[in-house]
């Protein structure tokens, strides 16, 4: 079974297509997968053509999340200890587009500390979140 539904692909793909005539155009991450046993966190933005690769932030545990591409592919193949796989955060949301939550992982030094601090920083002041830099 795949980790991104049917109708999720359709958003992810629509987010592709937008960004190749659109290049600045900045899109709200739609999926987050993570790794139930570790620290390695992806969130997804965009499906390109070929239904395999994916576009978004990737943090793989070390202290350096990057945008960049990675295979959908992959990511479903990874078989962890226990039986366990790479999951998908279905109560994922966010209202932060794709350059804040890049900048403020690369200041936090990982996507789910990132979370924390933008939590943080709109519980405490909303406007808070226009400083970090861009």
């Amino acid at each position: 079974m795949s980790l991104i539904s049917r109708a999720t692909r359709a958003m992810l793909s629509a987010n592709f297509e937008h960004c190749m005539v659109h290049p600045k155009f900045d899109p709200l991450p739609l999926v987050r997968l993570f790794n139930p046993m570790g620290r390695a966190v992806w969130l997804v933005t965009e499906l390109y053509a070929d239904d395999d690769t994916l576009f978004g932030l990737a943090d793989l545990g070390f202290g350096c999340p990057e945008l960049g591409i990675f295979s959908l592919r992959e990511i479903e193949a990874v078989r962890l200890p226990m039986g366990l796989a790479i999951e998908r955060d279905l109560g994922f949301s966010t209202w932060h587009r794709l350059s804040v939550w890049a900048e403020a992982s690369r200041m936090a030094g990982s996507i789910p500390d990132a979370a924390l601090l933008l939590d943080r920083l709109t519980r405490e002041d909303p406007g808070a979140i226009r400083l970090l830099p861009r």
